[in-house]
């Protein structure tokens, strides 16, 4: 069985995945992971996370996927015995140093896609070293990754869908040299996404991308990657696991393409494949760049850096009350709701629910629509109070 990986931001996203399907989660741990401008998870919290993951089947793996100095080290060692007694199932790591501190405590080690694995050779030196999982690299197509999976003596992982950067494996110094910002310590202020344009030193702009006499590009910025078109030729390389990248994003991203990989993958598995163009009109209704295939078959597209997803939520509302006889939440709206709209209900504990309102009623009586007001919604699951509430709108 493919393992299916699902990011985590917080504690919302964690219901969210493992509610949709998610055979495992990935979370950063605060000071040591490549995502330090998001939130990321304390010891205790990670205590409390592992948890929550472990009580419903799943496993957790951390983040600690940074460039390490040596006082970076002594920070690492001093939480690793907390990471082993918390049963943490894996870290993720690119650090030799810290593959080495992780095995000494006797946890599982991952090697980070940020070391570049891009060959069997490599393979077998992180065998050697105590690893038991290996993120291929990026940059390796398909029919290579096929011919590694066949000979690893490591399981291997593969990113599936999310963002792409213009650094090899995401190893960049463009932040840094420009803002003095380390992508590599998790501070990266993303100048790729920005629009450039080309001038030579001769004053001579050089377009890029011509259109309506605007000459600047996204030339630095590709489109996110999305591999649901192959899922079984991605299962039948004999790969462990397919990852999903999105720590930054919110729990109904994480919903909505755990949910869509989650079919897609259990659809091969009992041998009815059969691709299913809603699965692409699903993940465009979250944040994305546009799709792309990136390095699996040619090279990865340019693309815009915005948001394209046809759709983005408004907060209206949040959740006073549930009552689990009428299967009814009791919510109070800052704005305007009605019959027909498509609504997204996300909290700690409830993860990312996405309703269609069927049913609203205002002091017991029905109502096609409210606003600013206390009203009671139908809903297919069980929410909780303080559980925020947004409403899906077609992008202006």
């Amino acid at each position: 069985m493919v393992e299916l990986l699902a990011p985590a931001r917080d504690f919302p996203s964690i219901s969210a995945a493992l509610k949709n399907g998610a055979d495992a989660i990935y979370i950063g741990m605060e000071g040591c992971n490549l995502r330090a401008n998001v939130s990321n998870f304390s010891l205790e919290e990670i205590k409390e996370a592992a948890r929550i993951i472990h009580d419903n089947n799943a496993r957790v793996y951390v983040c600690t996927n940074t460039i390490l100095k040596d006082k970076d080290l002594k920070n690492l060692e001093s939480k690793l015995p907390s990471l082993h007694n918390f049963e943490v199932d894996a870290l993720i790591v690119s650090d030799l140093g810290a593959i080495d501190l992780a095995v000494d405590n006797g946890l599982d080690v991952h090697v980070s896609v940020q070391a570049n694995i891009s060959n069997t050779r490599s393979l077998n030196m992180l065998k050697k070293l105590g690893a038991k999982r290996v993120i291929l690299s990026r940059e390796l197509s398909l029919d290579e990754i096929k011919e590694i999976a066949g000979k690893s003596p490591l399981e291997v992982e593969v990113f599936v869908h999310g963002a792409l950067c213009m650094a090899i494996s995401g190893r960049c110094l463009l932040s840094y040299y420009l803002y003095n910002r380390s992508a590599n310590h998790g501070e990266c202020l993303q100048p790729c996404r920005k629009a450039w344009k080309i001038i030579s030193e001769d004053d001579e702009t050089l377009i890029v991308e011509a259109g309506q006499g605007n000459i600047q590009s996204y030339i630095l910025s590709p489109k996110d990657l999305c591999m649901i078109k192959h899922i079984p030729s991605l299962i039948d390389t004999g790969i462990h696991a397919l990852k999903i990248e999105g720590r930054a994003r919110p729990a109904d991203y994480v919903a909505t393409v755990t949910r869509v990989y989650r079919e897609a993958i259990d659809t091969h598995l009992k041998g009815s494949w059969k691709f299913k163009k809603e699965w692409i009109s699903e993940l465009k209704k979250v944040f994305n760049r546009g799709f792309d295939e990136g390095f699996y078959f040619n090279g990865p597209k340019q693309g815009p850096p915005q948001n394209q997803a046809k759709y983005v939520k408004r907060g209206i509302g949040q959740v006073l009350n549930y009552y689990r006889k009428a299967g009814a939440a009791e919510i109070r709206l800052w704005d305007k709701l009605e019959i027909g709209d498509e609504i997204i209900i996300q909290g700690k504990t409830t993860g990312s629910l996405t309703e269609k309102v069927e049913s609203l009623q205002i002091n017991g009586k029905n109502v096609k629509k409210a606003e600013k007001c206390r009203v009671g919604v139908k809903v297919t699951d069980r929410v909780r109070p303080g559980d925020l509430i947004y409403k899906r709108v077609k992008r202006g």
